[in-house]
């Protein structure tokens, strides 16, 4: 098996290199034809189909052919290189070297002829494909839009009961064995055994097996952990489709065993298959979605009353939609996407009329309307309706599906009404077969998140990770063509839309393909884990060696870190085939955006850069600036984080730290000078102050002697004698601490030596003071006043020019 795959990845360049060209002059025969038929109006859909068919396989020859000579034109490319720039126009360039450009250039011209042709053709193929799938595509939408007898007629009825009763009797007539041969008996007898027991495992797995699994989720989920419970829960759960389903394939097989099933039987045995995924498929949905009781918890936030409802009507919906699944591909024409492919083929021997399936097309249209309907109430309000109010996006998707779940039965039942049987049935049962996938999508997205919470047991946050999040999202991804292909498209469509998704779109000149994608994102991905790789090394292991300081070493990190990361963006630009000249456009305009709107963030970039070269700034240092002081955490591209004394973070850009005045407190070393005002009052000896304190400053442990602390008698003020202590601490840094510590020990000094340490005094004047005691208003003499001393005061009041007692808190 490894050699045929080693050969399957390797065969196709080497034929390629080998030069095998398909032969063009039957290539263009056959895209003749074709092209012909294409604007036949008479050719039937089976030719187009098998025309197209015979395209695709000429296109898929034509692929590799594409890719020939490669190394031939790039060693051809690297001569005409090596010879520098073709001359400008009006200028020559050296004989030889112009013969030999001209040789080169003929033999690239004759390498790349194979590959043009192929490219050609190739681009030929896709165009007839494209064409053919647009006449089928015309013809389905007319087949759609057609009109039939209204199933409201009396006439449509009669012919519907008619058919209806010429179905019963053929299907009465096979299964009571009328007009069989008397030795039906003697070739079926032997048979009897083997149907009995398929049938009887059958009838097994149908009732007791189906009680059996339907009750095992709950009884083990109770023996299990709480991390593992929803795992378990789900994968035994999925047994509730296949062991029904296991017993429907065996009660078939029985049937079969026997050999009676005939024209009429065949077609129904043959679509029960399908029929019953679709049953149990949808009641496995029902009790997943909306459980009666959760196993781990509710998959959606909803009343219980409203969950058992939608489980309800959701269960209608699978056995009404089962019952439209057989009857469509059994009897009835008119069944909308149903009709496409080879649904036609293997129905019961003979026609329904168009007006007798119009009737029973609309039975099951209103009654799968009318349950779509109450379903729909239920969804569309789950977030108004909700017992939290923390709702995830899904509600609101299942909300918003609820509201069209109304909307589509109102549309397809007036539809129906008018004839449009194809339009009725085309809005109905893809709409259905959406809501399945959406619901199944929530479904798995669940499973993926417990499973990942069941791998971290139970860890916090592990059902809400990065991980599940974006592998849900590829789930949606991935279910984009499942969407597609209920809504009509074929697969031939979705394999044209492989085909121009793996192409790639060209934007401004670049190509972004898959491959290009997976390739740069493979080659960015190994360059950025190098980068933290050699960046963790000389964080660790290499710079903690040198005399670098920590700044420093940062600032190398960081570098180190932006030349990694363009490095890696130039390798893998380059490895997706993305030419680096097309960028040009892409850049100039990027100029014009920065110049206008971006200037601010490529400020702060380049005061980062500046920052990291010049390091007037270094993580570790004490910083004041723009009003704020801190300590240096991180400096980044755009800005500085600075963790303030009090704790708090304060983001800083880079480009204020350039462009305004800051204070580095510690940019080459934690010495810093503390200075601390003292005053004493007047009278007191001035020289015996200086001795204490100059005493207490060269007492303490973080003072340098070189320079000494010095005292200065710096002025008289207005109410106190004023005295400096200047002095240089080892770590200024612990500067609060030593003026807490020397401000005590002035007070304690001064206690004892009987040094007044003075306080301002404010004299107040009252202009009415009985008012204070509420005496009589005396007669006016002059001014009087009240002397009233308070310490905690420092200023006068003039008189009240209004004559109002004071009332406020000492200013007036």
């Amino acid at each position: 098996m490894l050699m045929v795959a080693l050969f399957a990845i390797t065969a196709t360049p080497l034929l390629a290199q080998q030069g095998l060209t398909p032969d063009y002059d039957e290539w263009e025969e056959v895209a003749e034809r074709v092209e012909a038929l294409s604007v036949d109006p008479q050719a039937t859909n089976a030719e187009l189909s098998k025309a197209r068919d015979t395209i695709s396989e000429w296109r898929e020859d034509l692929q590799p052919a594409q890719n020939v000579n490669a190394d031939r034109i790039a060693t051809v490319r690297n001569q005409i290189e090596a010879l520098g720039a073709a001359p400008a126009e009006g200028e020559t360039e050296d004989a030889d070297i112009a013969a030999r450009r001209e040789e080169l250039n003929e033999q690239l011209s004759e390498a790349q002829a194979p590959r043009l042709a192929a490219t050609q053709a190739a681009s030929r193929a896709s165009s007839i494909i494209a064409q053919i799938d647009e006449v089928v595509r015309r013809r389905q939408a007319l087949a759609l839009a057609e009109q039939t007898e209204s199933p409201l007629l009396p006439s449509s009825w009669t012919a519907a009961l008619v058919d209806g009763y010429e179905l019963l009797e053929g299907v009465g007539a096979e299964a009571s064995l009328q007009g069989a041969s008397a030795d039906i008996w003697e070739q079926v007898r032997p048979k009897l055994p083997l149907a009995g027991a398929y049938l009887v495992a059958a009838l097994l797995l149908l009732t007791f097996g189906r009680m059996w699994i339907t009750s095992l989720p709950s009884r083990l989920s109770a023996r299990a952990t709480s991390y593992s419970r929803a795992v378990l829960a789900f994968v035994v759960s999925l047994g509730q489709i296949a062991i029904p389903m296991a017993g429907v394939y065996l009660a078939i097989s029985a049937i079969q065993a026997t050999g009676l099933p005939g024209p009429w039987t065949t077609p129904f045995l043959n679509a029960l298959p399908v029929a019953a995924i679709i049953l149990f498929g949808g009641i496995w949905l029902a009790r997943a979605i909306f459980p009666r009781e959760a196993i781990a918890y509710n998959t959606l936030h909803m009343k219980e009353s409203a969950r058992v409802s939608a489980a309800h009507m959701v269960s209608v919906l699978a056995c009404i939609m089962t019952v439209h699944h057989i009857l469509t591909r059994a009897v009835l024409p008119l069944s909308g996407l149903y009709e496409r492919g080879e649904a036609q083929v293997g129905r019961v021997p003979m026609v329904f009329s168009d007006a007798a399936a119009g009737v029973w097309h609309s039975i099951m249209i209103v009654l799968a309307g009318l349950a779509m309907f109450r379903l729909g109430n239920i969804l569309r309000r789950l977030t108004r309706d909700s017992i939290t109010q923390d709702l995830a996006y899904r509600h609101w998707i299942v909300a918003w599906a609820g509201e069209l779940t109304r909307i589509v039965p109102i549309i397809a039942i007036f539809a129906a009404a008018l004839g449009y049987i194809n339009v009725a049935n085309l809005f109905v049962w893809p709409w259905l077969l959406s809501l399945a996938l959406i619901g199944t999508l929530i479904l798995l997205q669940d499973f993926i998140a417990d499973v990942f919470n069941m791998l971290q047991r139970g860890a916090e946050g592990a059902r809400d990770g990065l991980a599940p999040l974006l592998i849900g999202f590829a789930l949606v991804v991935l279910s984009v063509p499942l969407f597609l292909y209920i809504w009509g498209a074929s697969l031939e469509e979705l394999g044209e839309y492989w085909i121009s998704f793996r192409s790639g779109v060209s934007l401004g000149g670049i190509t972004l393909s898959p491959g290009a994608i997976i390739t740069f994102l493979i080659v960015f991905s190994i360059g950025y884990g190098l980068t933290r790789t050699i960046q963790g090394a000389f964080r660790t292991s290499i710079l903690p060696k040198t005399k670098l300081d920590p700044g420093g070493q940062n600032a190398l990190v960081s570098g180190l870190g932006y030349v990694g990361i363009v490095l890696a963006s130039v390798m893998a630009i380059t490895s997706a085939g993305i030419d680096l000249s097309s960028l040009a456009i892409v850049a100039g305009a990027l100029s014009v955006g920065i110049g206008f709107g971006l200037q601010n963030i490529v400020s702060n970039f380049v005061s980062g850069i500046i920052l990291l070269i010049e390091r007037p700034v270094s993580v570790g240092d004490w910083i004041s600036a723009g009003g704020q002081q801190g300590i240096v955490k991180r400096i980044s591209v755009r800005s500085t984080q600075v963790e303030t004394f009090d704790k708090t973070e304060v983001i800083v850009p880079n480009s204020d730290l350039i462009s305004q005045p800051v204070t580095n407190w510690t940019r080459h070393n934690k010495v810093g000078r503390i200075i601390i005002p003292v005053g004493v009052a007047y009278g007191t000896d001035t020289r015996k102050v200086e001795r204490i304190l100059r005493e207490i400053i060269e007492d303490q442990a973080m003072v340098a002697i070189d320079p000494p602390p010095s005292v200065l008698f710096r002025g008289l003020g207005a109410d106190s004698l004023d005295f400096e202590i200047r002095a240089i601490l080892a770590d200024v840094g612990a500067g609060l601490g030593v003026t807490s510590d020397v401000l005590h020990e002035v007070v304690r000094r001064f206690a004892d030596e009987n040094i007044e340490v003075p306080f301002a005094q404010r004299d107040i004047w009252l202009r009415n003071p009985e008012a204070l005691t509420n005496g009589p208003k005396p007669e006016p003499e002059g001014p009087s006043s009240t002397r009233k001393h308070d310490p905690g005061l420092t200023f006068d009041d003039a008189d009240d020019a209004t004559g109002l007692p004071d009332t406020g808190d000492g200013d007036r």
